[in-house]
């Protein structure tokens, strides 16, 4: 008889647990924290707007190297949920793709090219992505002179859009196709333009969490969803509207809290992944029994 994990992560990548400076697991303690929670049989599925080459080089790479225990229960979902794959202690399994949801490619082609030739001084075209176009902000330039310039990359890919009669969405603004369809949507964050499908999200990415979930033992009794940004409260959102226990951990609150129907736990002095990094020890020293809750986790 096999007994149902307490809990289950979901985790955004870029803020909780790689540095949005470094873009690495960097945070002192945070990859040992992580690894014991594996360890414990707590199922961790990464869920990110990010590519799986991205987390194969920067994420579990490092977990892989520093000794994956053969029990863990590990898993992707990259791109807001159109890639995914599994992790073992023998390393990646195969990544799958939803090409329902892939940019055609002739607007992926242009919308690269506008990068290459108009915005290359302040960012870059992320070669991994393989059902979406993102654009990243340079790790050479400041934060604020990416920002200036990130708007005027996204009116140019709204005009690309237009050329090709793509119904797209952007900051709340529509324009529809010719047949009133809006299937896509640019997607700005701190350090990056996402331009994907309007299906994708991180609700999307935790539908597809549980079903991989599913395949690999018991789900968990209840959840705790992590991330830096107003969007991540999507995958809390969609585990609350399932009938499921969970809390979301928003590791830069300074974004905004919305009202929510479960708890949020925020960090008091820290943010990104140091914040990131203090959740995951409180959490395995409740694992260990050392701790009541994670509640207050750097206080």
């Amino acid at each position: 008889m096999t007994t149902a994990p307490a809990f289950g992560l979901l985790l955004d990548v870029d803020g909780p647990i790689a540095s949005p400076v470094t873009r690495s697991i960097s945070a002192p303690g945070l990859l040992d924290s992580l690894l014991e929670l594996l360890a414990a049989g707590i199922p961790v599925v990464f869920n990110t707007g990010r590519s799986d080459t991205f987390l194969r080089e920067q994420v579990v790479g490092p977990v892989l190297a520093a000794g994956l225990p053969a029990a863990a229960r590990l898993h992707a979902v990259c791109e807001k949920g159109a890639v995914t794959f599994s992790v073992t202690a023998d390393g990646m399994g195969p990544v799958e793709v939803d090409e329902a949801v892939a940019l055609p490619r002739e607007a992926a082609v242009r919308l690269e090219a506008l990068a290459r030739t108009d915005f290359a001084d302040v960012l870059f075209v992320d070669r991994g992505k393989r059902a979406m176009v993102s654009l990243e902000q340079r790790l050479d330039v400041d934060s604020a002179t990416y920002l200036a310039r990130q708007p005027e990359y996204e009116k140019a890919a709204l005009q690309v859009f237009a050329d090709l009669d793509l119904g797209v969405t952007w900051k709340g603004a529509t324009m529809p196709d010719a047949q009133g369809r809006v299937d896509w949507r640019i997607d700005p964050t701190i350090i990056s333009t996402d331009v994907e499908s309007v299906l994708l999200g991180k609700d999307r990415g935790a539908e597809m969490a549980l079903r991989m979930l599913a395949q690999d033992g018991e789900p968990p009794t209840a959840w705790r969803t992590v991330g830096d940004s107003r969007t991540d409260y999507a995958m809390a959102d969609w585990l609350h509207a399932q009938g499921h226990d969970v809390a979301h951990v928003d590791v830069r609150p300074a974004d905004g809290v919305p009202p929510t129907p479960y708890p949020v736990l925020q960090p008091r002095r820290t943010v990104h992944d140091e914040a990131g990094a203090a959740w995951l020890a409180r959490l395995a020293a409740v694992v260990r029994g050392e701790a009541e809750d994670d509640r207050d986790f750097d206080a």
